[in-house]
């Protein structure tokens, strides 16, 4: 999981983090129920790191999984601590992941 700076996040911010459009997470915002962003007078979006690992779950069951939209629902609906463990495990992997990845740059740079 990742360490938040701020207290709140623009939904460009957002977007650039997750390397998703911001369209798709306005869409997202209008499909599920759980994606709530506070929102300003002047109606903009601010999304808090809760809402952050919320929306980071929906994109591993949409996109990394591949499950349509309704069954992703569902799976948050019905399995929600599940996919959490699921979540928090694949996370660390690809943490680990990276940081053998750098290892093994670090091994090749090394002179012989």
């Amino acid at each position: 999981m990742e360490k938040f700076e701020k207290k709140y996040y623009r939904i460009g911010d957002v977007a650039e983090l997750l390397g998703i459009p911001e369209s798709t997470l306005r869409y997202w915002e209008t499909q599920f129920t759980i994606v709530k962003p506070k929102r300003n007078a002047r109606n903009v979006r601010f999304y808090t790191p809760s809402d952050i690992e919320v929306i980071r779950k929906i994109y591993y069951l949409v996109k990394e999984k591949g499950l349509k939209l309704d069954a992703a629902q569902a799976q948050l609906r019905v399995n929600r601590e599940g996919i959490d463990k699921r979540f928090e495990v694949i996370d660390r992997l690809k943490a680990i992941r990276s940081d053998l990845k750098q290892l093994l740059t670090a091994l090749d740079d090394l002179p012989t």
